[in-house]
């Protein structure tokens, strides 16, 4: 149930809050008023689309936020699918605000979310029916998804069987439509297959190699270089004349001579020794590496043309020898897989054949749950339509079997009705006229109510195109929603105004030089005066007056809540 409305800032509204109550909530006012700026911040804040024009001040940000109080299970529990909890009060809150600069921003509980997920959030707790949204009924696409609505708790399961079959489908059909190929063009993918296959293999990498390679390389290539300066090095620390080592030689015989008349010494001693030590080991370690850096300029072009078969198979089959060897796995796959073609292709066909078993059953099953269904949801539609007027009417639903599949199914259905004795049946969006679709979009969601968890129903307008006794039967009809629902409804009747549990007016007036618009709950007396004026116009009499008491006092006793 719809708690409580802010809307900030949007169009005229400066600052509005709105109270509403369980059952029937009427909102009336005068033409250009501001109801259809409520209903669209309504729809704004389910998820619709907040242009930046709809800020009343443009340097402010503008802000719609609803207040729900959740106590249906099945609306908690598909709230928690949607990883949402309410309040231990049991309480929701959505709110999306446009900033100054265009950002819209979406907060479920204070928890920032998509449009996307705002919308599936929403949809479970209120169902809008906008001005004209009864145009849709024209078309033919809408019954089906108004029927799969109404017996969602039966179809949805079976529907969602067959989504996941034709999915199947569709993805074996692809797999065989790729996979056919002629012999000669089977052959020849074959051949180049084998001719990658015995590249790679003839190679025979090795993990590892190409960095060793890489690094001996740079080696063989710096080699003239590294021996120049490695001789340059033996020189001053070998053992020729002036060399380190001769020149350490001497001050260890010296430094011997001192540590042998002043013990104090022998610990310099013992350094000097050390670093004796340490250059007779760097000369051997040097003359060891240069006698590796010895090399022919055969084992030079071997290495070259080693690296150079590596660098090619990386530019065919991957950046590495790991990548290179798990193409060559790949390719083999692929091999086998054409040698194999024809038992590819019989098991191919064979699950096909399998799978489109499976959702030809399937689509046959959703079909007659369909039908099933639609003579519930039709039967329903019909009472609906006969208290609201249409006295010798028909209505059924036709359906007819595709040639092809899809995720819903192979189905198409149409709404058939005749409103007049011994008139043939025709489709819904050939005969109905403005005021019949007004009344029949209010059966169908009348219908759709019996079965709906969507506790709050909003209607706009829903009365185009009806008066006199119809507007009364449609006043009725929307009193009887009211008794399991939270109704919220815009009229300009005043048969359906009289019907309020809650009438809310809805006015434009001038405060600061500026124009707004305002609303507020109307007490017993007023709700009477608004009543008179939606019968008697801009002049209330003292006969419109008692009408309104008259009509207002005739819907308290037809209420049943």
């Amino acid at each position: 149930m719809l708690l409580n409305m802010h809307i900030k800032n949007i169009a005229l509204i400066d600052e509005i809050d709105i109270a509403f109550e369980e059952h029937l909530n009427i909102l009336t006012g005068e033409t250009g008023a501001g109801k259809s700026i409520i209903i669209g911040s309504l729809g704004i804040c389910l998820g619709g689309k907040f242009p930046k024009e709809m800020l009343r001040d443009s340097e402010k940000d503008g802000l719609v936020e609803l207040l729900f109080s959740v106590d249906n299970d099945f609306v908690k529990n598909k709230l928690e699918e949607l990883l949402v909890n309410v309040s231990e009060e049991g309480e929701l809150l959505i709110s999306r605000r446009l900033s100054a600069s265009g950002r819209v921003t979406n907060r479920v509980n204070d928890e920032t979310v998509t449009t996307a997920k705002l919308k599936e959030i929403a949809a479970l707790l209120i169902d809008l029916h906008a001005q004209h949204e009864q145009q849709t009924l024209l078309k033919a696409s809408k019954h089906l998804e108004i029927l799969d609505h109404f017996g969602a708790k039966t179809i949805m399961p079976i529907k969602e069987e067959v989504a996941l079959l034709y999915k199947e489908y569709v993805s074996l059909s692809d797999e065989l439509s790729k996979g056919q190929l002629d012999e000669g063009e089977r052959a020849k993918q074959m051949d180049y297959l084998q001719y990658q296959i015995n590249e790679i293999e003839a190679a025979a990498l090795k993990d590892g190699e190409d960095e060793l390679l890489t690094n001996q390389y740079k080696k063989l290539v710096n080699a003239k270089d590294i021996v120049g300066y490695a001789n340059e090095v033996t020189k001053l620390t070998g053992s020729g004349a002036n060399s380190a080592s001769d020149s350490i030689g001497y001050a260890l015989a010296s430094m011997k001579h001192i540590a042998s008349l002043d013990s104090d010494y022998n610990d310099l001693y013992s350094a000097l020794l050390d670093i004796d030590s340490m250059l007779n080991d760097f000369n051997r370690d040097l003359s060891s590496c240069m006698d590796s850096m010895e090399f022919t300029q055969e084992e030079f072009d071997e290495l070259e043309r080693r690296l150079d078969t590596i660098n090619l198979l990386k530019s065919k089959y991957g950046s590495s020898i790991e990548a290179i060897n798990a193409s060559v796995i790949k390719l083999k796959e692929e091999y086998e897989h054409l040698e194999s073609y024809e038992q590819y292709i019989t098991s191919t066909k064979k699950k096909l054949t399998n799978v489109q078993n499976k959702l030809e059953a399937k689509c046959n099953e959703l079909t007659n749950e369909r039908v099933a269904q639609s003579k519930r949801l039709c039967e329903l539609i019909c009472e609906s339509l006969n208290e609201m007027n249409f006295m010798s009417v028909k209505f059924y639903m036709h359906f007819n079997k595709l040639d092809k599949y899809s995720a819903g199914g192979n189905d198409e259905a149409i709404f058939m009705i005749s409103t007049n004795v011994g008139e043939k049946e025709r489709p819904l969006y050939e005969v109905a006229s403005g005021g019949e679709l007004s009344r029949v979009m209010l059966a169908i969601k009348s219908s759709l109510a019996y079965e709906d968890d969507t506790n709050t129903l909003v209607f706009d307008e829903i009365d185009v195109g009806i008066s006199g006794r119809t507007a009364q039967s449609v006043a009725n009809r929307i009193s009887i929603i009211g008794e399991q629902h939270q109704v919220i409804c815009i009229t300009h009747l005043p048969q359906i105004a009289s019907m309020a549990n809650s009438h809310y007016i809805i006015e434009k007036i001038v405060k600061d030089n500026k124009t707004i618009s305002t609303i507020r709950k109307l007490n017993k007396d007023e709700e009477i005066e608004e009543i008179a004026r939606l019968l008697g116009g801009a002049k209330i009499t003292d006969t419109t007056i008692k009408s309104a008491i008259e009509m207002k006092e005739l819907a308290n006793k037809e209420r049943k809540y």
